[in-house]
């Protein structure tokens, strides 16, 4: 996105919507400005009635103006600054929320090629600098650009002569912080990346702990943690070593100014062409207006700052997602559940290889369906594209004779339940995990659920019983125990179609019995689809394919399958009867 585009869009979408709060900002900003050229010019009346006419009348007076108009300042400041503030903190939420809840509807495929650490850091970082941008650099421009104008009255007001030597600053320092500034946003992304990269460590970090404390790597971690460390470091002194190059650019040229100020005024006060009164007005106007062309010339800074993050952000809450209802999509009508693929060819990426190719698979409604194959094979690939976590290339894949693509998305996936090997869990309580699947779940229906599950049982031994509080995706529970939660959520949902991916894997024999016996329960009547690499679980199977390299290489009972496919009684023979 060009500059100026980016600028037209965070004005419309985000600052527009807060113009009257940022008016008001405004309003103050203009009493400041004011206020601080009231203070330069009073010093004139002062010096000139006080200590050279040695007015007695203005001596009370003229103290008080001066304490009247800092006060001004200082409270309009104040409030300027307080209500940016809240404008900042609006607009950041706005932008957060947007970015989150793009985020939460983004394809699946989206999701996985970027790493969560990277997106918490667009939420983190990125977005601060927006907000900066829009709030503080916007009071900023306002509030210096106005003390500048109004001190640059009073220094002419004095002397022409000496506010032409005295304006000569201003360009010098904006051609120092415009080069700084383009410095700054290409240093700013570096950071925005490593950041990123901090924050991904640290999400796999706190996830793998155990496997880091069992294969004893604490020293190794903690070396890889400060190299992010350092390298993190490295690019955020860069910035701020940027951020104040300009104070010794900004102090020399205030002292070159100064010195040619006070060289050449005092051959005009020598000449009397000004009086000693003017010139510590127009010292004092010109001293204030120090600040904000300092300010001023170190926006450029904060701009670019700004922009290279909405450069970022933007782009991500603007994802058009790929996976959408068409045009004239329908509810979904169950009649038996079944669901046919027919000549599907899929791939992750348009550059890579066909991952499945010419799928022709018939899955009988109320029934179970497996599919069996090495890791990598397609199946957990086949089973994603039911619900339309990815789309295929080509083919076709219907329920009941409706294709999918012409089903509203929100209505198929309310007829289909996941239950997989890598369970998914919130850290909250057990009853909200549960209920997570049916929105105002009755307390009865979790019950029943969790009974059916064979959950009930270890969750009333629990200090908090369903309100226990079961940690970060489960970590307070068992293998099995997740496991059957995940069954109980899936049940509560009731729907006709049942994914099971891996849903038996390295569980201990008992638990494997007993989530057995919950599946058993789970997917009674149902179209159930099965991946499992323990031929134990689908030996019993009304359909099973086997799936070889993103090929159907062979499908039928298990019997039919002993004689017909070398690969399926290689299985076999390895996990059955060798034991």
């Amino acid at each position: 996105m060009k500059k100026i585009e980016i600028y037209k869009r965070l004005y419309s979408d985000y600052s527009k919507k807060f113009i009257y709060k940022i008016s008001l900002s405004a309003f103050f900003a203009i009493l400041v400005a004011a206020s601080t050229s009231a203070i330069a010019w009073l010093l004139d009346p002062a010096i000139k009635k006080i200590f050279i006419e040695k007015d007695q009348s203005l001596i009370f007076i003229i103290p008080l103006a001066i304490i009247t108009a800092f006060s001004v300042k200082g409270i309009a400041l104040y409030f300027a600054k307080v209500i940016m503030i809240g404008v900042a903190e609006e607009i950041k939420k706005i932008l957060q929320s947007q970015m989150i809840k793009a985020l939460i509807r983004a394809d699946t495929q989206l999701i996985d090629q970027k790493h969560s650490g990277k997106f918490i850091s667009n939420l983190t970082y990125d977005v601060s600098h927006i907000t900066n941008l829009l709030s503080s650099a916007v009071l900023n421009l306002f509030k210096d650009s106005l003390t500048l104008i109004g001190l640059l009255i009073v220094m002419f007001f004095q002397n022409w002569k000496l506010s032409l030597i005295a304006i000569i600053m201003i360009p010098l320092a904006s051609i120092a912080a415009k080069t700084l500034g383009k410095r700054m946003g290409k240093i700013v992304t570096e950071a925005q990346e490593k950041s990123g990269f901090l924050n991904a460590y640290l999400i796999e970090l706190f996830k793998n702990h155990r496997l880091i404390k069992v294969f004893q790597k604490e020293t190794y971690e903690g070396k890889k943690a400060d190299e992010h460390l350092e390298q993190l470091k490295s690019k955020n002194k860069k910035i701020n070593i940027v951020l104040v190059r300009m104070s010794p650019i900004m102090e020399t040229l205030t002292g070159i100014m100064i010195a040619i100020l006070i060289f050449y005024s005092g051959k005009l006060i020598l000449k009397n062409e000004i009086d000693i009164n003017n010139f510590f007005s127009f010292l004092a106007a010109m001293m204030l207006a120090y600040q904000p062309v300092r300010s001023l010339s170190s926006l450029n800074i904060v701009l670019n700052q700004g922009l290279s993050a909405a450069a970022r952000i933007l782009p991500i809450i603007d994802t058009k997602n790929k996976i959408i209802d068409q045009e004239n999509a329908t509810e979904v009508k169950i009649i038996n559940g079944s669901i046919n693929f027919t000549n599907v060819n899929f791939k992750y990426d348009k550059n890579e290889k066909d991952v499945l190719k010419n799928i022709n698979i018939n899955i009988s409604g109320g029934k179970m369906t497996s599919l069996v194959g090495h890791s990598g094979s397609g199946k957990s690939t086949i089973l994603n594209l039911i619900p339309r976590l990815y789309d295929i290339g080509s083919g076709d894949i219907s329920i009941d004779d409706q294709s999918i693509y012409n089903l509203k998305i929100e209505s198929l996936r309310s007829k289909i339940s996941l239950v997989s090997q890598d369970t998914t869990l919130f850290d909250d309580t057990i009853k909200n995990n549960i209920g997570y699947a049916k929105y105002n779940a009755s307390d009865e229906d979790i019950i029943k659920a969790s009974k059916y599950s064979y959950s009930h049982e270890f969750i009333e031994k629990l200090p908090n019983k369903y309100e226990t509080i079961i940690g970060e995706n489960g970590i307070r529970l068992s293998g099995g125990q997740k496991q059957r939660l995940s069954i109980a959520r899936a049940m509560l949902k009731k729907s006709p179609i049942i994914l099971l991916d891996e849903a038996t894997s390295s569980l201990d024999a008992e638990t494997e019995s007993k989530i057995q016996d919950a599946l058993k329960i789970l997917t009674k009547n149902k179209t159930t689809i099965v991946i499992a690499h323990r031929l134990s679980t689908v030996l019993n199977s009304d359909q099973i394919y086997i799936i070889d390299s993103g090929n159907v290489v062979a499908n039928g009972k298990h019997d039919e399958l002993l004689n017909n496919s070398e690969l399926y009684k290689n299985f076999y023979d390895k996990q059955i009867q060798k034991r």
